[in-house]
């Protein structure tokens, strides 16, 4: 029986693929981050990274994970003892918490269980009950559910109330609408290995004036993420160099197709990975799911890490897993950044394959099918 070669197919929401052009940009000779030629650079890396944000306020980009721009935002903006509403639908709504708590805030908790999302009536209610939160913490998309928020709606509700609203987009933001400043939200967190089409390795945070002025009177407890040293320097720590080009090409890449038609290419995406779902008898988790990735529920009777492991490590395509409370429960499929039909296509043709194995039934080409009679509809 003939062997087929194994090639690698990465559709887990992050890291995600990054084109070649974008990975070659990261080896260009390393040169010192204090010099006219390296502030070019990353002046446009900032600017652009702004045009994606949708934004013009302050935004810097930080050597870390998304996690660190997180941290930031809560260490600049909340004093130990401060009130915030934290709201969570998932592990990432979590992480909140768990920041929140790290640093010393009163915490009121908006939760919903995994797969189910909350409302600005929910967050409303919040506010009125709690008319001294200083802030709202909230997530664009719940990776670990692929649930969207209203964020539009839910900061309408958090600037009536004259309160702060930071936004997790670490995942959502590039695959998801996103309107930093004309949605009026105060703080905005990403990350580079989302939707970025970029390594991991780089995080980025936009605050807004009304964010800075509560900054300057708070006491950070943090050192190294404290905002008044990036509003003296924006680059008060020596900078992911290779990194940063990489990031003002992506960025340059994404403006070029337009951040509208990104969206409605994840949305396509989106929405042909959905409707394959459902023909070929499994269930969507999510009440409320968005375009960054699609969450299965695991059939009955069949093991869910092994439709990840075997994908994985037998076929060469990477999905992910539940977390969690949901380990097991649910598999999740991205469609995420630097991804078109054929990715999609080949998770699903994989999956079915797995399926099959693991004894659910399903006719090969089922998924694919409907997928490509929905890209074909759309001109894809």
């Amino acid at each position: 029986m003939a062997k087929m070669i194994k090639k690698n197919y990465l559709l887990a929401p992050g890291p995600t693929p990054v084109p070649i052009d974008v990975l070659l940009e990261g080896a260009r000779d390393t040169i010192h981050h204090r010099t006219p030629q390296f502030k070019k650079i990353y002046e446009d890396a900032v600017s652009g990274t702004k045009k994606v944000f949708k934004t013009e306020n302050d935004l810097f980009i930080l050597a870390s994970s998304g996690t660190g721009a997180m941290e930031m935002a809560v260490t600049n903006i909340v004093n130990p003892g401060e009130k915030v509403i934290v709201c969570s639908v998932g592990k990432f709504g979590e992480r909140w918490l768990e920041l929140a708590k790290t640093f010393g805030a009163e915490i009121v908790l908006i939760e919903r269980e995994y797969g189910d999302f909350y409302t600005p009536e929910m967050v409303e209610k919040a506010l009125n009950d709690n008319p001294d939160a200083v802030a709202v913490l909230t997530t664009l998309s719940e990776t670990s559910t692929g649930t969207v928020m209203d964020i539009e709606g839910i900061s309408k509700v958090v600037k009536r109330a004259g309160k702060l609203i930071a936004v997790d987009g670490i995942s959502g933001l590039v695959a998801e609408p996103l309107l930093t400043d004309e949605w009026g939200l105060d703080i905005v967190v990403s990350g580079s290995q989302k939707g970025f089409m970029l390594p991991p390795g780089l995080a980025f945070i936009s605050f807004s004036k009304e964010a800075v002025e509560k900054a300057k009177n708070t006491k950070s407890t943090s050192f190294y993420f404290n905002l008044k040293k990036y509003l003296k320097d924006p680059l008060p720590w020596t900078p992911a160099v290779n990194l940063i080009y990489q990031q003002s090409l992506a960025v340059k890449m994404l403006l070029e197709e337009g951040m509208e038609n990104v969206w409605a290419r994840h949305e396509l995406m989106g929405k042909a990975t959905r409707e394959a779902i459902k023909a070929m008898g499994l269930e969507l988790f999510s009440r409320r799911p968005g375009n960054v990735l699609t969450s299965v529920k695991v059939p009955e009777g069949v093991d869910g890490g092994k439709i990840v492991s075997i994908m994985r490590d037998e076929y060469g395509v990477t999905i992910a897993g539940g977390q969690g409370t949901m380990k097991g429960n649910i598999f999740r499929i991205a469609h995420l950044g630097y991804m078109s039909d054929y990715d999609v296509v080949i998770a699903l043709t994989s999956l079915e394959k797995v399926l099959r194995r693991l004894g659910f039934k399903v006719e090969f080409g089922t998924g694919a099918r409907v997928a490509m009679e929905i890209f074909e509809e759309e001109g894809a």
